[in-house]
């Protein structure tokens, strides 16, 4: 069934691009629920979005509450200590030397999906319905005049840490786990497209949270596309998924252990959801997300990279900093 739904997803992404239909695609960490709809269908589908250059709304858009309430208490250092060893152990049998590690936190809060969308601060804005609201600041790939790049973000750092900056470019943790997921999305792109560089390297974005800023760093990864790639939309976006950014490497191998060490479904977080508007691509990695479970509970899921070098109070500590909403 897995693969069935992402042959007809792949197939109906080329068939649109083939069209030049503008088209969206919002797909899942595994892929078992991908949705591919024309752009004109989203409203009635209830998928609403907040693009730089495009956007799509609902008739009206929610309030905030005057009493913005949002309480949570993270997975407990306990259960994160025991995934984190499996991880760490899988490492020292060398099965992976990173591994991106989320865990979902349970959250009160009045601040739902339907509310969020339009009042928070970020790059992309993705709202399903009741499902969930995803404020992501991090772009899976970008198709412009026939150059594909991606820019995986990796390396976080509390930006009111004095030098915040250059304890983040130095710290070799992180230097590490950057230049791992920048090889890894260099050789994905190398499958689909040619003269792949990295054309941006590690590169500090401020990112708002609530009451407070974070430091994250990014690359720009590029290559060109074979003409005639927008009959072939669908195999290019598969051909990369699941991002590497979410994953880690090799990836294969991090997604058995992901599966086996995480204690919760990721369903659409930290899968991926793009716009294609018959001429070129805009998408982002599903992260920064918030989900509404069944009888109104809500739980944000949130994590990082592991590596040999991880420590784990700050592995802990930096999905913590993660669980926010940057109302504005």
């Amino acid at each position: 069934m897995y693969r069935e739904q992402s042959v007809r997803a792949r197939n109906q992404m080329n068939k649109f691009g083939a069209e030049r239909t503008p088209f969206v695609f919002l797909i899942d960490f595994l892929s078992e629920k991908p949705i591919v709809i024309p752009i004109a269908e989203c409203a009635n589908k209830r998928l609403f979005f907040i693009f730089p250059e495009i956007e799509v709304l609902p008739d009206k858009l929610e309030s905030i509450p005057s009493v913005a309430k949002f309480h949570f208490k993270p997975v407990s250092k306990r259960a994160y200590k025991k995934a984190f060893k499996e991880v760490k152990g899988e490492m020292e049998s060398g099965n992976t030397y990173l591994t991106n590690l989320t865990f979902s936190t349970r959250v009160l809060t009045n601040l739902t999906p339907k509310v969020l969308l339009g009042n928070v601060s970020s790059k992309y804005q993705i709202q399903l319905d009741d499902q969930f609201f995803c404020f992501s600041p991090e772009t899976f790939i970008t198709i412009k005049d026939g150059i594909i790049s991606s820019c995986p973000m990796k390396g976080t750092i509390d930006a009111s840490i004095p030098d915040a900056e250059s304890q983040l470019r130095s710290n070799p943790k992180e230097k590490a786990e950057h230049n791992t997921i920048t090889d890894l999305i260099r050789n994905d792109l190398n499958i689909i497209a040619s003269k792949v560089h990295v054309s941006k390297p590690r590169y500090i974005e401020e990112i708002n949270t609530h009451g407070r800023k974070l430091l994250q760093m990014s690359s720009e990864i590029s290559g060109t596309l074979p003409k005639g790639w927008h009959a072939e939309i669908g195999d290019i976006i598969y051909k990369l998924l699941p991002a590497g950014s979410i994953t880690g490497a090799p990836k294969e191998k991090t997604i058995e252990i992901i599966l086996k060490a995480e204690q919760h479904s990721r369903g659409y977080y930290t899968g991926v959801f793009g716009v294609y508007d018959g001429n070129q691509v805009d998408s982002c990695v599903l992260i920064r997300f918030l989900e509404q479970y069944p009888k109104g509970f809500f739980h944000y899921k949130s994590g990082g990279g592991i590596t040999i070098n991880s420590k784990l109070e700050d592995e802990y500590n930096e999905l913590i900093q993660k669980i926010y909403v940057p109302l504005v």
